[in-house]
């Protein structure tokens, strides 16, 4: 049987997408680039910023930002779902980070990402 190893987002900006999802999700963050890591991606053209796949840790599995090209008939096919005992606040403090509201249920806000792709934020139960 399958273990659950990652969540892997696709992006157009990897970096962007994974600093507001380490900011969005309490407990993770963006994996820090050692000297070794920065050297290899120097070596491909890129650095931190322009890095393909972005990783973040935390407490759960590890979300990874992988850059995607090209067009997307649809944004993602799966999404997150965050749950707090203070919708509103959560919604405020990550429309503030750069999500958009999209429509609002009963127990549950749809917001997108900075890219588009949607997630919801749901009353704790």
């Amino acid at each position: 049987m399958g273990k659950l190893r990652e969540i892997v987002i696709d992006a157009d900006h990897p970096a962007a997408l994974a600093r507001f999802w380490a900011a969005a999700v309490d407990g993770y963050a963006v994996r820090p680039y050692d000297e070794a890591e920065i050297a290899r991606l120097a070596t491909l053209g890129l650095t931190p910023e322009t890095d393909r796949y972005v990783l973040i840790d935390g407490p759960g599995p590890i979300i990874c930002c992988q850059l995607r090209t090209g067009p997307r008939l649809e944004r993602n096919r799966i999404h997150l779902d965050l749950e707090t005992p203070d919708r509103p606040a959560e919604v405020a403090r990550l429309t503030a980070l750069g999500a958009t509201f999209w429509y609002e249920h009963s127990n549950f806000t749809v917001l997108r990402d900075p890219e588009g792709n949607q997630f919801c934020v749901a009353d704790r139960h």
